[in-house]
C-alpha cells in the first residue's frame, strides 16, 4: 500500500485546494502518471504518482483544502490488487459479506463497472473537458489502453452531438438560482484560491505600504517609427515580433540602474537592494493576474526579451506557468493600454517597492514650440512607488529617465 502525500512545493506555499481529480477508483496508473491538480496561490501544479499500482482510496474531494505532507490517495501495488479493484468480478456472496457491502458503499466510493474503459489519466482528464464519454472512444493501443491522442481523435455521431447539445444547461438557466438574501436570479460562485490571494496581497499593500503615484507622459514617434523599419528583419531573423515591451523593458533596466532604490525592498529595518534585474511582466491569464518574470533582463537583447515574453505570456494563457516563472521579480511593468486604458494607478507588486503603468497609445495635439502644433502617438505611463524609500524626487526623476529613454530609443541599444 503506497500513500500519495502532498510534496513540498515552495518555500511559501505549504497548502492548496484539490482542483480536480485526474485518476478515479480502481484506475491502473504508472509511475509519473498525474493523478490530481492541485490549486496553489500562485500556479495550478499537477501532482505525479511515484508508483505504479492500482488506485485503491482517494481520501480528499475537489475543493478540500490540503498541507505539504497530507494523504490524499492510496495507491496498491500488489497484483492482485490490480485484478479486484481495475475489472471488480459479481460472483455469488454470502448473506454476511452482502449485508457488510451495503453497509460500507456509504463511507466508501464506487468502483467503476466492469465494462468500464483503461485510459490513462491524462486522458481522462481529456475528456472530462471535452465532455466525451470514453466508451465511445476506440483505442489505439494494442493493450487497448485509451490515451489523450484517442480522445482528439474521437468524433461523435450527430445522435450523441445533438444528445450533449441537449444537456447542456444555457446560462440563463445557470443563472435563476434564488437566493434567501436577493429577491431576484443571483448566482454563488466560490472565489478560487488564486483569485483570494490576489484579492487578499492587494489589501494587505493598500494597508502597508505608503503607496504613491506620479505620472507622466512619452512621445512615442520615435519608438514606432524604428519599430515599423526593423519588424519585418527582426522577425526573420529571430522568429519573434518586435513589441513595445521590449523597448520598456530596456528604458526600465536603465533607469533601475541610476535609481536602485526602486529595484529594492524592505526586511524589517534594513533595505535590500537588488544587483539584478529580473523584471515581472504583468499578464491577464484566465485565472486571474500573474506576473511572469524575465531574469537577467539586463544581460539580454530585444529579441530575448520578446521571446521571454511571448513564452511566458502562452504559458500564462495555457495555465502552465511554473513556481519559478513567479518567483523572485524586483520591478513589474503592467500593460493596461492592451485592454483600452488610457490612464491608472497600478498597485505594487509586494515585496517590490516599484510598478510602472503602460497604456493606451492616442494621438493628441502637442506643442511642438511656440508656433507648431502636430498630432503625435501619445502615452501617459505612471510610477507607483512606495515612499517609506523612495522619495518623490527620485521617482519622478527615474520616470523622466524612462520617457527620455524611449523618445530616444537608439540610447536602448546601450544596454545589454
Amino acid at each position: 500500500m503506497i500513500e500519495i502525500k502532498v510534496p513540498e512545493l515552495a518555500e511559501s506555499i505549504t497548502e492548496g485546494t484539490i482542483a480536480q481529480w485526474l485518476i478515479n477508483i480502481g484506475d491502473k496508473v504508472i509511475k509519473g502518471d498525474s493523478v490530481v491538480e492541485l490549486e496553489t496561490d500562485k500556479v495550478n501544479i499537477e501532482l505525479n504518482a511515484e508508483y505504479s499500482g492500482v488506485v485503491t482510496k482517494v481520501l480528499k474531494e475537489p475543493g478540500d483544502i490540503v498541507e505539504v505532507g497530507d494523504v490524499i490517495a492510496i495507491i496498491e501495488e500488489n497484483t492482485a490488487a490490480e485484478a479486484t479493484s481495475a475489472v471488480p468480478t459479481t460472483p455469488e456472496k454470502p448473506a454476511e459479506v452482502e449485508t457488510f457491502n451495503q453497509q460500507s458503499t456509504q463511507t466508501e466510493p464506487e468502483l467503476p463497472k466492469a465494462n468500464s474503459p483503461i485510459a490513462s489519466p491524462a486522458a481522462r482528464k481529456l475528456a472530462r473537458e471535452l465532455g466525451i464519454d470514453l466508451t465511445q472512444v476506440s483505442s489505439r493501443d494494442p493493450l487497448g489502453r485509451i490515451r489523450p491522442e484517442d480522445v482528439k481523435a474521437y468524433t461523435p455521431t450527430p445522435a450523441v452531438k445533438e444528445e450533449l447539445k441537449m444537456e447542456k444547461p444555457s446560462p440563463k438557466q445557470a443563472v435563476k438560482q434564488m437566493d434567501d438574501e436577493f429577491d431576484k436570479p443571483v448566482e454563488r460562485v466560490k472565489m478560487s484560491r488564486r483569485r483570494q490571494t490576489i484579492a487578499k496581497r492587494l489589501v494587505e499593500v493598500q494597508h502597508t505600504a505608503a503607496m504613491l503615484t506620479t505620472f507622466n507622459e512619452v512621445d512615442m514617434s520615435a519608438v514606432m517609427d524604428l519599430r515599423n523599419q526593423r519588424k519585418d528583419a527582426f522577425f526573420e531573423k529571430h522568429g519573434v515580433r518586435l513589441g513595445f515591451m521590449s523597448f520598456f523593458t530596456k528604458a526600465v533596466v536603465s533607469a533601475l540602474k541610476q535609481f536602485p532604490l526602486l529595484n529594492a525592498e524592505i526586511q524589517g529595518d534594513e533595505l535590500i537592494l537588488k544587483k539584478f534585474y529580473d523584471i515581472g511582466i504583468a499578464v491577464a491569464a484566465p485565472e486571474g493576474l500573474v506576473v511572469p518574470v524575465v531574469r537577467g533582463a539586463n544581460q539580454k537583447n530585444f529579441a530575448e526579451i520578446e521571446q521571454d515574453i511571448s513564452n511566458l505570456g502562452k504559458k500564462a494563457r495555457d495555465n502552465a506557468l511554473t513556481l519559478n516563472d513567479l518567483q523572485g521579480g524586483t520591478f513589474t511593468i503592467t500593460n493596461g493600454g492592451v485592454f483600452g486604458s488610457l490612464m491608472s494607478t497600478p498597485i505594487l507588486n509586494s515585496p517590490q517597492v516599484g510598478i510602472l503603468g503602460m497604456h493606451k497609445i492616442q494621438t493628441r495635439p502637442i506643442a511642438i514650440d511656440k508656433e507648431r502644433m502636430e498630432n503625435r502617438p501619445m502615452m501617459y505611463i505612471a510610477l507607483s512607488y512606495d515612499h517609506r524609500i523612495v522619495d518623490g524626487k527620485e521617482a519622478v526623476s527615474f520616470l523622466v529617465a524612462v520617457k527620455e529613454l524611449l523618445e530616444d530609443p537608439t540610447s536602448l541599444l546601450l544596454e545589454g
